[in-house]
């Protein structure tokens, strides 16, 4: 509206102009002589052009024109009405600092450090040597994270960034690494538990070969049949420790990689209890197989199935009473959408302190024994791999002086039944 009005005052003042030049030119022909007709064109003339001039004007009729332009105002970022519920959605705990005075929290940050955080001094919330020149005001804060062990509980790992923003306030972050740090532990402590598996035996055989060099040691045929029995046992420790580091490097390497062969997973359980009863008779004979109706199709790994069900009945079978049963029980849900296969002892059980740990690697509730009857500490670890790679749930449950159950839960294959046929070992078929 306002540039209609102002096109329209402008083409108003245009003919007035035009007009008092024309009425000047007309007034010019009643002159006596051409110095008065030309004295009054140039007074027509001129009051046109006093007309006209003020067109150029545009703030005479336009005064928003000439308002001064206003710099948007810069509000705090902690002050956007979005703000608070923005950073109460973050995981991980942030704070909103000016100088060193928290002026905001998020939700998790008050979890941490506790709801009295808010108006406090930063240096008095986070009390760490390591923060303490970060958090200072006067120092440059755009600098990389810092690390701050013990905040929240004594195992607990951060790393904390702090950053200007543009209205002079900061925003101090703490990201939580406490899984991070555990994988590194987990992994020093593998390479540890490794080395020390593996000297142990060497360390026997080195100590026997030494003796029977002594010829008076040596010549004794029971003596060095003694001794030679020793280094056999110890050299199948060794053998059977690496065949099993490798296993679980293996299947840790394919775990992304979903199983995609038909299993006859009844048949797999008879063939572990058959092959269990030839090798360990005295046991053997307590496995007991006992599988539910109208199971659903299954699809896996074949080879690492069998090796699944070889480690869990093979420590039921160590680990419980003799003369006791050894069971493997299948069963399927009530819509036929999962497999549970359990394996059960009725052995002294584990107590529950325990329980959490045992699918780590070389972890044992009693060292000594387990080293003993041969174990290695990496059979459950393995299942559990086994156990994830299909898409499965592994579960422990434990009465002390009553035995164990560990059940694995496995989805159905939604394609309907199929036949298994060919191959058997879990791995792609070789042209011959």
């Amino acid at each position: 509206m306002g540039d209609a009005s102002e096109t329209g005052l402008n083409g108003g003042r245009f003919l007035l102009a035009t007009a008092l030049l024309g009425a000047g030119v007309a007034i010019s022909q009643f002159g006596s002589n051409g110095i008065e007709q030309a004295m009054i064109c140039f007074a027509a003339g001129l009051v046109a052009i006093v007309a006209m001039a003020d067109l150029s004007s545009p703030a005479k009729y336009n005064p928003q024109a000439a308002a001064p332009i206003r710099e948007p105002e810069i509000k705090p970022i902690s002050q956007h009405r979005d703000f608070t519920g923005f950073i109460d959605g973050l995981a991980d705990p942030v704070l909103v600092l000016t100088g060193t005075t928290v002026r905001r929290a998020n939700s998790a940050a008050r979890k941490l450090l506790g709801e009295y955080c808010v108006g406090e001094d930063i240096r008095l919330v986070i009390r760490h040597p390591a923060a303490a020149d970060l958090l200072a005001e006067s120092l440059q804060t755009n600098e990389g994270p810092i690390q701050l062990v013990g905040i929240g509980s004594r195992d607990q790992r951060w790393e904390m960034l702090v950053r200007d923003m543009p209205d002079g306030e900061r925003i101090l972050h703490l990201w939580d690494r406490s899984g991070v740090y555990a994988v590194e532990r987990m992994r020093t402590d593998f390479v540890a538990n490794a080395s020390h598996e593996l000297r142990t035996p060497l360390a026997s055989i080195k100590g026997f070969i030494e003796t029977l060099e002594d010829k008076e040691a040596g010549e004794d045929p029971d003596t060095r049949a003694r001794f030679l029995n020793v280094m056999f046992r110890e050299a199948n420790r060794m053998q059977k420790l690496i065949d099993d580091l490798i296993s679980l490097s293996r299947i840790e390497a394919e775990k992304f990689r979903v199983p995609d062969t038909p299993i006859d997973l009844p048949d797999l359980m008879h063939e572990v209890q058959t092959v269990l009863r030839h090798s360990q008779p005295d046991r053997g004979a307590d496995i007991v197989v006992d599988v539910g109706p109208d199971l659903p199709p299954l699809r896996g790994d074949r080879a690492q199935l069998s090796q699944l069900l070889h480690n869990l009945v093979s420590n039921s079978m160590k680990y419980g009473q003799p003369g006791t049963p050894v069971t493997m029980r299948l069963r399927t849900s009530r819509n036929s959408a999962l497999v549970r296969l359990s394996v059960s002892d009725c052995g002294e059980g584990i107590a529950p302190e325990h329980l959490p740990r045992l699918t780590e690697r070389f972890y044992r509730v009693d060292s000594s024994r387990s080293r003993a009857i041969g174990g290695t500490g990496l059979g459950l670890s393995i299942v559990k791999h086994i156990v994830e790679r299909h898409r499965g749930r592994l579960e422990i449950d434990s009465v002390v002086q009553r035995g164990t159950t560990i059940t694995i839960t496995l989805p159905a294959d939604p394609r309907g039944p199929q036949t298994e046929t060919g191959n058997t070992t879990g791995e792609a078929a070789v042209p011959a």
